[in-house]
């Protein structure tokens, strides 16, 4: 059982973080018995903290890509000496570190962090104005910027329309391709401009802003982020001893349905609805701890809005795959 939660805050500047759906997490992964764990995406330290509180016997990797992550995973390399151990790379790359290294719990929390969301330079967010870069790793790949200004037409389309699934994308793929060579797509501020405009601008009670759907589809396009995910799964499960649990927290349709099709395949069950195939075709290497998404809880979502959009998925693993 989980011991207990607290709002954690990691970093001594103005911006807190705030672990989304930490009890549930805690309470699937179970660190309290101590033993082996990964957190493959370290953020602001939340639920690595908690799983290292937990228990004295609790040893954790943690990974994250964002050159800024080893400053805050710092505090906790201090506090927890040589249980913790913080790798500066992006998770698709855990087989790289975990070596032979068998796993009791395994996190990924696929959410931006609000470190990365409130530093302007970064270039995630419409909400301050700065250069639009949005990568989850500054130290390589194409800006945002970049990619609004050179990639094709057809790249724009999927980043807009199917990873954004905004159904205006005719209009702001046409726009953003019109604003070539302005200026107007090389910031945040001017560039959600553009989509607004390009929509027929915000509408009275809209609950969201026109450009999040279109941000949302531009920062998962040039991160990769989909086919990141898909790559990872696998290696995560692998890395699982028999009886560990694979835990994943997604905030966008298209991320769930990767890691629910994962999970229903290792669990021996159709992907989808359209799975015609037979069920001695299939093989179940885990069970799903509960078949459908676990979602914060009321209380939850008033006092941390962010979280409202959070699903977790948990699977056990019962024995190894031969893949």
């Amino acid at each position: 059982m989980y011991c207990g939660a607290v709002e954690f805050v990691c970093s001594p500047s103005a911006v807190s973080h705030i672990p989304v759906l930490l009890d549930e997490c805690m309470g699937y992964l179970g660190p309290c018995s101590g033993g082996s764990f990964a957190d493959l995406t370290f953020g602001g330290g939340g639920h690595s903290r908690k799983i290292l509180e937990a228990s004295p016997l609790s040893r954790l990797l943690s990974m994250d890509c964002d050159p800024d992550a080893s400053t805050r995973a710092s505090v906790l390399q201090d506090a927890y000496g040589e249980r913790f151990r913080f790798v500066d790379s992006a998770f698709q790359t855990l087989d790289k570190y975990s070596g032979a290294q068998e796993f009791d719990g395994i996190l990924m929390d696929l959410g931006i962090s609000s470190f990365q969301l409130m530093e302007a330079d970064k270039g995630f967010s419409f909400r301050l104005d700065a250069p639009i870069d949005m990568r989850l790793n500054p130290r390589e790949g194409q800006s945002a910027a970049d990619f609004l200004e050179t990639a094709s037409r057809e790249s724009l389309v999927r980043a807009v329309r199917e990873y954004g699934e905004e159904r205006q994308w005719a209009r702001i793929v046409n726009a953003i391709i019109d604003a070539r060579g302005t200026g107007k797509l090389q910031r945040t501020l001017s560039a959600a401009d553009l989509v607004t405009d390009a929509v027929g601008g915000m509408r009275a009670r809209q609950r969201i802003h026109p450009a999040t759907k279109t941000f949302q589809g531009i920062r998962i396009a040039i991160n990769g982020e989909l086919e990141a995910l898909a790559m990872t799964l696998p290696k995560a499960f692998r890395a699982l001893k028999e009886g560990g649990v694979l835990a994943v927290i997604s905030f966008h349709s298209l991320e769930d349905r990767i890691v629910k099709r994962f999970m229903r395949k290792m669990s021996g069950r159709p992907e989808h609805r359209g799975d015609r195939s037979y069920i001695s075709e299939r093989t179940a290497y885990a069970e799903m701890v509960q078949s459908k998404a676990i979602f914060p809880t009321k209380a939850e979502v008033e006092s941390n809005p962010k979280s409202r959009s959070a699903r977790l998925r948990v699977l056990r693993k019962i024995r190894h795959p031969e893949f």
